[in-house]
């Protein structure tokens, strides 16, 4: 029976880095992966144009990472952001840099990015196999021996990468098939949860949907704990929907939403925006005076529209109790400070995320405690390897997630190679 130096389960961003990491170092290599394409995910990626990486200091890409980032310190010290852009350069894909650091290809096409790594795949010599299931990970006392497919075939090798993905976007094929085989390997697997996902809201402004469809740009989003103290504040765009919260900054504050209802024990989570995140309450409060002064007989709804979502109007007036048809020489001066306060803390209950399926992320999986974070080995079973969503490890959107998949991913196939590949090696 043939036995292979390296098998890699899963064929996304992660699993497809590392089949090329060892193929570069003449490493044996079998692909396997359950769909019948590789890269799915990574080819749905920013908006179907693939956020391949952030181009940012590493100590800010560490912050943009929430779930375990300081892990990260490790694998980026063999392949971080700056190596994955020549990486990809190297191989034909020209990269340009748009908002936030945030890295695409010059031609927006994810395509060309899943192209470019499975090209690199098949110069290592590597097989591949789809529409392969893996039904189990073989062991062998104290360290692995292969994997058993759902025909009932077995498989040897020396080495194992587990790179099946977690539980989100399960269409791809990431439905959580790895954390029992990592389970039966002594591994502890922290519990999942949904992770850049948007929130649910039962406000009777949501329900009614009179702000569905209304974009916020460049506000701020503040999530409060039970205990009244602000837990985090993200700025960018916010989304209202039919059901609640979407936008990038409802994304982000997803998790902390979801700690929140566990910590506290509570149904729901206040949240509150900031309308006009780069002016005080006090500069807003002599603007919006002035834009009244202007037409003094005018009801201050037609004139406020002027500066503030019309649709939000409504909602503002009736938690201020200030009457809408009031003009300037009828405003009462408590009541407008109210609206103004309003403006800067709008609050929003909000009663959970939706599901981990429907998330762009898993929070959750292998813990890194058992991981060694300079090879990405098990440190349960000899020549056993993770990489990718499996592991606990999570950023926001913005490049961070894959980012990490592909350099652990590197890591992980790099040093599977060597295992088997260094003249050191005496097995």
């Amino acid at each position: 029976m043939k036995v292979y130096d390296v098998i890699v389960v899963g064929g996304g961003p992660s699993g497809l880095m590392a089949a090329a990491s060892a193929g570069m170092l003449g490493a044996n290599v079998l692909l396997l992966d359950k769909g019948n394409k590789l890269g799915r995910k990574l080819a749905i990626s920013g908006g179907g144009r693939c956020n391949v990486t952030n181009r940012i200091p590493i100590e800010e890409m560490i912050k943009n990472i929430p779930g375990n980032g300081r892990f990260m310190y490790s694998p980026f010290a063999t392949f971080n952001n700056e190596d994955i852009i020549s990486f990809f350069e190297q191989l034909g894909i020209a990269l340009k840099e748009e908002d936030r650091g945030r890295m695409f290809p010059v031609n927006n096409k994810a395509k060309s990015v899943v192209d470019a790594l499975i090209r690199k795949v098949n110069e290592g010599n590597a097989e591949i196999k789809v529409n392969t299931s893996v039904k189990d990970v073989l062991y062998k006392e104290d360290r692995v021996e292969g994997v058993l497919l759902e025909s009932g075939e077995q498989l040897l090798a020396k080495s194992v990468i587990l790179a099946v993905g977690g539980k989100s976007v399960p269409h791809t094929g990431s439905t959580g098939d790895g954390y029992a085989w990592a389970e039966k390997a002594g591994h502890h697997v922290t519990e999942l949860f949904p992770t850049e996902v948007p929130l649910i809201s039962e406000e009777p402004f949501i329900q009614d949907r009179s702000l569905q469809g209304l974009a916020l740009r460049e506000v701020t989003l503040t999530v409060i704990n039970h205990k009244g103290k602000k837990v985090i504040t993200h700025d960018g765009d916010l989304l209202f929907t039919h059901f609640g919260l979407s936008g990038p900054i409802a994304l982000r504050c997803s998790q902390f939403v979801y700690k929140v209802q566990k910590q506290g024990d509570v149904n729901d989570v206040l949240l509150t925006v900031d309308i006009f995140p780069s002016l005080a309450a006090a500069d807003i409060e002599q603007e919006l005076l002035e834009l009244l002064k202007q037409q003094p007989h005018k009801m201050i709804k037609n004139i406020l529209g002027q500066r503030i979502p019309e649709r939000l109007l409504p909602i503002l007036f009736e938690k201020a109790k200030l009457a809408e048809d009031r003009t300037f020489h009828e405003l009462p001066k408590k009541a407008f400070q109210q609206f103004v306060q309003l403006l800067k803390a709008f609050p929003i209950r909000v009663h959970g995320t939706r599901s981990i399926e429907e998330a762009f992320v898993t929070g959750g999986g292998v813990s890194v405690k058992e991981i060694q974070p300079n090879t990405m080995a098990s440190k349960k079973k000899q020549g056993l390897y993770f990489c990718g969503e499996i592991l606990d490890i999570h950023g926001y959107t913005g490049g961070y997630n894959i980012t990490c998949a592909l350099s652990t991913g590197f890591v992980a196939g790099r040093h599977a190679g060597l295992e088997v590949t260094s003249p050191l090696n005496t097995n």
